[in-house]
């Protein structure tokens, strides 16, 4: 082979790793002879396991319904030249289903002979989760997001209330502020679900958990060939949302292109569909969430100053645990009542010593971390009422209510700062990979947990 001829090889293999996609090739008898760096990531097998065997051992879960057959020329792209880009599930080398969308064609040359057959993976693991994520919160009674139901009688949440009911019959832009864990997206909930008009969708975004060009097609819709794997018309989560409202999780981990994006549809309400040109006029109240400075990332450059103050229409800005202690003996009650019906196990409550505990703590994680905290106390408490021995250690021997920390204290859990990605898995192990426990346990939130385990490269599941 010519230099030249080597050196385009070279560089197809190069363009084929690194694709997003999956791809893979076999040849006329059905054998896998090339697998790409994506496949390798999807399937957990690498190019040296797979190539040689047969692509059943993806265990896909279409293939017209049957095991392939022990002849090639009795499959089914065999026989009709390719196959139509459906979601299906492929099997990983660990036992776990992954969610893709599957393509095959067949490969001829100029003569017509078969060469053998070219198949992409395309994976949809993170856009399952959203969409699941979205069908719980749909099959939510709304009851549990009345306001009622928002626990707190400092003066602080009180005036939380008092913007949830201004905000509640008003169209206009809100944005809710606040550190992970207070609460935001039960605020969105009952602000939406206490209008006085005749009940309207809510649709729920986290802008966090999906690149940018999932959220893109998520939130505006595609049309058909829009790319691959576009093989029919989708409604995007601001048309679902028409004449209802949309909670805009997380706003502050906006890319720049989705901020222009987001722009326009505040200012003009219209969107357009990806791959489309039509535009189409939607009537929505957009509800937006934080836990950032946006303030601040507006001075560093880093969130559009025009998008800020058309975010900021009507601002509501939870507070911290820390700042409202008066209210963590309701709070504490509310989740001893609300793990008692769902544990069947009988606790009466908090102890004297255990709430001086609770009251002392500082409290990072806000009211998840409480929540958590009244969980974990379930788990190991015998006796009629919750004991200090029975909150999670980093509560009960924290150093806010004892003695000035040692260096031993310090180092009991990995702060997030300083977590590697040797350290979460060892956490996410001992934690039977409850994702929400390990963020209490780092006093963080489980959305930092999903962006490290996203950026880290760990699955799912163990």
């Amino acid at each position: 082979m010519k230099t030249h001829e080597l050196w385009n090889v070279h560089f197809l293999n190069q363009i084929i790793d690194t694709m997003a996609e999956g791809l893979f090739t076999l040849d006329d008898q059905g054998i896998i002879t090339s697998w790409n760096r994506a496949m390798e990531k999807i399937s957990g097998f690498s190019a040296s396991e797979a190539v040689g065997q047969r692509c059943d051992i993806l265990k896909c879960s279409r293939c017209y319904g049957k095991q392939c057959p022990a002849d090639i020329q009795a499959c089914g792209v065999m026989r009709h030249g390719r196959t139509e880009a459906k979601e299906c599930f492929v099997r990983h080398k660990q036992g776990y289903d992954v969610p893709v969308i599957k393509n095959a064609r067949l490969a001829k040359d100029d003569q017509g002979r078969i060469l053998g057959i070219v198949e992409t993976i395309t994976d949809l693991t993170e856009l399952s989760l959203a969409r699941k994520r979205e069908e719980d919160t749909r099959r939510q009674l709304q009851e549990t997001f009345r306001l009622g139901n928002i626990i707190g009688k400092s003066p602080a949440m009180q005036n939380v209330f008092e913007a949830i009911r201004a905000a509640a019959d008003s169209r206009a832009t809100v944005l809710i502020q606040g550190e992970s864990g207070t609460g935001k997206e039960l605020v969105a909930k009952a602000i939406h679900y206490n209008t006085s008009e005749d009940q309207r969708p809510l649709v729920t975004v986290n802008c966090s958990a999906l690149s940018e060009t999932l959220l893109e097609s998520e939130l505006f819709g595609h049309v058909k060939g829009a790319f691959t794997g576009a093989h029919k018309d989708h409604m995007g989560r601001f048309e679902q949302a028409d004449t209802g409202t949309i909670f805009l999780d997380e706003i502050g981990e906006l890319t720049p292109y989705m901020q222009v994006k987001l722009l326009r549809v505040l200012q003009e309400r219209e969107i357009e569909r990806v791959g489309d040109t039509k535009r189409r006029k939607i009537d929505i109240r957009i509800i937006a969430a934080t836990n950032k400075n946006l303030t601040g990332l507006t001075r560093q450059g880093a969130f559009r100053e025009d998008l800020f103050y058309r975010l900021k229409v009507f601002t509501i800005h939870i507070p911290p645990l820390r700042d409202r202690k008066e209210d963590i003996p309701l709070l504490t009650e509310y989740f001893v009542r609300k793990t008692e019906k769902r544990e069947n196990k009988s606790i009466k409550g908090v102890g004297p010593g255990a709430m001086k505990v609770l009251i002392a703590h500082t409290w990072p994680g806000n009211v998840r971390e409480l929540e958590n905290a009244i969980e974990h106390a379930f788990v190991v408490c015998a006796n009629a009422f919750i004991s200090e021995a029975d909150l999670p250690v980093e509560i009960h021997k924290a150093p806010d209510i004892r003695k000035p920390a040692s260096s031993e204290t310090r180092t009991r859990e990995p702060a997030s700062q300083d977590l590697t990605r040797e350290a979460l898995v060892e956490l996410l192990d001992q934690c039977h990979w409850n994702k929400a426990e390990v963020a209490r346990r780092i006093g963080k939130s489980r959305t930092l947990v999903w962006k490290l385990m996203k950026k880290w490269d760990i699955p799912l599941q163990r």
